[in-house]
């Protein structure tokens, strides 16, 4: 697969990653066999860039990362985050340096590395200045426990003052053609002005896109997104009809929705990291990245799904809350 340099740090990923967290976390029933194959199938397609987090088990995503890939280790980029203590339920995240330190251990513990390619913030801590929380992950990279630094979820005023005091490498937020606001609302643009890489989590819409899901009895009983505003039951008929707008300009093209839905990704300038369970939609991602859009079918989309028609919020309002966007 082809790569592409991640912002202007240095960092080169593929022009599509992996995000692992459905394997171990909130998407319903783990099968770690398919786990294991799915992730060097990842690899041996050229998926090297592999996404995951502490918050996803907890721990349990970045250990499963660790024996599926570990003989791997070299062949792969590997991205992970941090936000805070497991604790107690419901725990704020935590960007005292203290905690950063102490983060970091546990990761390099839980995912049998020395080094992380890029550490992330996974969620902003309101009570502590982004400069204090930045400035510790400075130092890690200063120590060659992390190469590059990213922040997650991040507002533009956020990302420039966190930049200002160390470097970042790229910004993960959600991005799809079903939350497509940072686009607008100046976060893509200092991106582009400070030479900062995006990677869209949730490119395929929390996979509302990929044309897989028909209602919510096709979500096990213990997915999360049965919780989530667009996936009620006053909310999936009318997204559905937009999916279905998205087929159509698919099958125009010989693709599926999910693929349309992540090179429209790819074509707003960012990084998607789709995740998935199974190899068949691993290899459908994929494949995704040989697909240019032309601009008739960038305008098709456009048409398709106004961004104001999506029906429900993106995700809850206590999970909106931790958000700094």
């Amino acid at each position: 697969m082809k790569t592409i340099e991640l912002g202007t740090e240095g960092l080169r990923v593929p022009v599509q990653g992996f995000g692992a967290m459905g394997m171990s976390a909130f998407y319903g029933a783990r099968d770690e066999k398919e786990a294991v194959a799915t992730l060097n199938r990842a690899v041996d397609l050229g998926v090297t860039f592999i996404d995951t987090a502490e918050a996803y088990g907890p721990f349990e995503n970045e250990k499963l990362i660790a024996r599926a890939l570990g003989h791997r280790r070299s062949e792969i980029t590997l991205a992970t985050k941090f936000a805070r203590d497991f604790d107690a339920e419901g725990a704020p995240p935590d960007g005292r340096p203290e905690h950063v330190r102490r983060a970091v251990e546990r990761s390099l513990r839980h995912l049998g590395t020395d080094t992380i390619d890029l550490y992330y913030l996974h969620r902003v801590d309101p009570a502590v200045p982004i400069e204090e929380t930045v400035g510790a992950m400075g130092e890690l990279v200063d120590s060659g426990w992390v190469r590059y630094l990213g922040l997650s979820e991040a507002a533009a005023a956020t990302v420039r003052r966190a930049h200002a005091v160390h470097p970042i490498a790229a910004l993960q937020s959600e991005l799809s053609l079903f939350s497509p606001d940072l686009l607008d609302n100046g976060i893509k643009a200092a991106l582009d002005e400070l030479g900062i890489g995006l990677v869209a989590f949730s490119p395929l819409g929390r996979g509302f896109l990929s044309g897989a899901i028909r209602s919510v009895d096709d979500l096990d009983a213990d997915d999360a997104r049965r919780g989530l505003p667009r996936f009620s039951p006053g909310s999936i008929a009318a997204n559905l009809e937009l999916v279905e707008r998205v087929r159509v300009i698919a099958e125009a093209r010989g693709a599926t929705p999910g693929q349309i839905a992540l090179a429209w990704v790819a074509a707003q300038g960012a990084v998607p990291i789709p995740g998935t369970k199974r190899r068949r939609y691993l290899e459908e991602n994929a494949r995704a990245a040989e697909i240019t859009l032309t601009d008739e079918e960038l305008t098709a989309l456009s048409g398709a799904v106004p961004a104001d028609a999506v029906t429900g919020a993106r995700d809850t309002d206590a999970g909106l809350a931790l958000t700094n966007r």
